[in-house]
């Protein structure tokens, strides 16, 4: 199914820009989109609002990129700009280069890099600073690559079964995340893993709330810390989609249209613990960059910090 709405997301290169370069970064939103505008190095695309064509949409792997992109614009290592297209009514310039191509769409220089394998190595290789993203571990890959499917599997079928096996992966990663006692999956830096993680935990939260009546147990008490510490930081939060967003994205695959209601609701986002979670426990711990966003001191942190 075509998506109607896409963010376009273009990372001026600009290799010369030293890391320390006292540059302010500024999310603004105007007219018919949305953007978001950082000073540094790189470049990238994504997939905005179904229900507005504005805000930012539930595309997962959209999301997981635009995080990626996010913190190495925080360290100033990229430029990005993200602004939205309607994909019914696209710009000539945009049709006559992309046609119906769905997001995320990673641009550099003019070249488009269309898949998400290639999207991921190009950022690996390619951009600055990327390479810190991307760590090898297989024991954390192993125990967060099934989780996503399971989801699916108890969305389609809400029955006793599928939902144990969500909550049996659910518990291997606050198993995980409890005996490594990092902040994050594979320390106390972030990684590619939590960019690809917490997008997907906020869907189950959300959608397996909604579809299906599914919780994250409150007594994970190591994921619901996690998850604290991901809330924490603007790399999520700006990428973030509303919750309705995430609520349609799972309606669109039900081929269920949104009502004119659901068109016209104030958008809401899901970023607190609930109560009897460890909310504040470890939260705040993260290294500021100095850069300001309307106003909000930033928190990044990547492996190998500005390399």
């Amino acid at each position: 199914m075509l998506c109607r709405y896409l963010i376009i997301v273009k990372l001026q290169i600009s290799r010369k820009i030293s890391l320390t370069d006292p540059s302010v970064q500024t999310v603004a939103a105007s007219g018919t989109g949305t953007n978001f505008d950082h000073t540094s190095n790189a470049r990238g695309a994504l997939m905005a609002s179904t229900i507005d064509g504005r805000r930012k949409g539930a595309c997962l792997f959209c999301q997981e990129y635009f995080m990626d992109l996010y913190l190495l614009a925080e360290l100033k290592t990229i430029s990005l700009k993200v602004t939205t297209v309607d994909m019914l009514r696209p710009p000539p310039d945009f049709r006559s280069n992309f046609d119906s191509t769905p997001p995320p769409i990673l641009i550099d220089n003019g070249q488009a890099v269309l898949e998400n394998e290639k999207i991921e190595r190009y950022i690996m290789k390619n951009v600055p600073g990327g390479h810190n993203l991307f760590v090898q571990d297989s024991e954390t890959l192993l125990v967060i690559e099934n989780l996503y499917s399971k989801f699916k599997l108890a969305l389609a079928k809400k029955d006793e079964a599928s939902r144990n096996n969500l909550l049996k992966e659910l518990t291997n990663i606050n198993q995980h995340l409890e005996d490594r006692g990092d902040r994050f999956l594979t320390g106390d830096s972030m990684c590619c893993f939590d960019c690809e993680l917490m997008p997907k935990l906020q869907h189950i939260r959300i959608a397996g709330k909604y579809f299906f009546d599914f919780e994250i147990p409150r007594e994970f008490s190591a994921l619901w810390r996690y998850m604290g510490q991901m809330y924490a930081l603007d790399a999520f939060t700006q990428s973030c989609p509303a919750d309705q967003d995430i609520i349609n994205h799972y309606k669109q695959q039900m081929h269920v249209k949104p009502t004119r209601h659901e068109e016209l609701e104030a958008p809401t986002f899901t970023n607190s613990l609930p109560s009897g979670t460890c909310e504040k426990n470890g939260m705040g711990n993260g290294h500021s960059t100095g850069i300001e966003i309307n106003g909000h001191d930033h928190v990044a942190s990547l492996n190998g910090g500005e390399n």
